[in-house]
């Protein structure tokens, strides 16, 4: 193939902060950055991109099998992350595409790091407090005490890549207790990172703090919903960054509104992006950073470099590391 057109697709960051990577893709082909509908449906997500044959998606739009029935050639999506929820894997493969993620070493501190930043603001009333400061208000400190993070009991839903590295952060740095739920990792592997494994009843019932790191999957869309709420105890507060459609938002407003939840910090959404009417936002004990977890400039460059990378290697018809999706005619014999 002599032309490659290369499309970034709903990225807010790719090329923005390390503008070498632009360079490099300018040396393989046409670079075009684009920004669609969260919701675009896919013949015309596939019309908007004919002639491309490269993209670097972000988590949203999704390439779904409407999309490939329509798509022209199409040698590579390359994530610029490490979910795949909204690529249709099956479809990409009888489309010859190959689908390609960011190892989930590059993003496991950031997130995690994360998890627990965006729970210590919710603690310790820091967003609150630092707008009165700035609103000239200091004398009024005393509508700020915050809850300690220290010696708490804590879930951890997910003990993976970020999961694991909260269970360590939890337990070395705040000697908390960690219960951790994860149908598939061993009591062994959880108790290496410092955690105990429960199962899920009775991570909701003891726990003062459940921290969502799982992977979005049919089997745990909405996993925490009306009936898990009901079994937590009361004022418990839940930090997200893994994916918003775990949270059953409905259910997570009542909690809000009744009490039963403390508090919320969360760094996703089921539909992003979120805007400033979105229902936890009426909520002043509710802690909401736009997908950032992953945003430090030590994540970012390196999300960077597999994804250019991974477009160095197809255009030679190698096989980019991290192929969720591997089998092309595309790919050199």
């Amino acid at each position: 193939m002599e032309q490659f057109k290369i499309a970034i697709v709903n990225s807010s960051s790719f090329g923005k902060i390390f503008p070498q990577h632009i360079e490099r893709l300018k040396a393989i082909g046409t670079v075009s950055p684009f920004t669609f509908d969260s919701e675009i449906n896919g013949k015309e997500l596939a019309e908007k991109l004919k002639g491309y044959n490269i993209i670097i998606a972000s988590v949203t739009p999704f390439f779904t099998k409407e999309f490939f029935e329509y798509k022209d050639e199409l040698l590579l999506i390359t994530r610029h992350g490490i979910g795949y929820n909204n690529i249709d894997l099956e479809a990409a493969k009888d489309h010859q595409t190959i689908v390609s993620i960011i190892p989930a070493l590059v993003e496991r501190d950031a997130v995690a790091e994360n998890n627990v930043t965006n729970l210590l603001a919710l603690l310790r009333c820091t967003v609150e407090s630092n707008t009165k400061v700035r609103e000239d208000q200091w004398e009024k400190r005393a509508n700020f005490v915050g809850r300690a993070l220290f010696n708490k009991t804590v879930g951890v839903i997910g003990v993976g890549n970020t999961g694991s590295c909260v269970v360590e952060i939890l337990r070395n740095g705040f000697r908390c207790e960690v219960l951790a739920y994860d149908p598939y990792k061993s009591a062994l592997h959880i108790q290496s990172y410092g955690g105990k494994k429960v199962d899920l009843d009775e991570l909701l019932a003891k726990s003062d703090i459940i921290c969502l790191c799982a992977n979005l999957t049919e089997e745990n869309y909405h996993m925490i919903s009306f009936e898990e709420i009901s079994k937590m105890k009361d004022q418990v507060y839940l930090s997200n960054s893994a994916r918003g459609a775990l949270l059953n938002e409905e259910a997570i407003v009542s909690g809000l509104k009744s009490g039963k939840i403390a508090g919320l910090a969360t760094d996703v959404l089921e539909e992003e992006p979120g805007h400033k009417d979105h229902p936890y936002l009426a909520f002043e004990n509710v802690v909401m950073t736009p997908h950032t977890s992953a945003y430090t400039m030590e994540c970012l460059e390196e999300m960077g470099n597999k994804c250019v990378t991974d477009i160095e290697r197809i255009v030679k018809g190698l096989l980019p590391d991290r192929a969720v999706q591997a089998e092309s005619r595309f790919l050199a014999v």
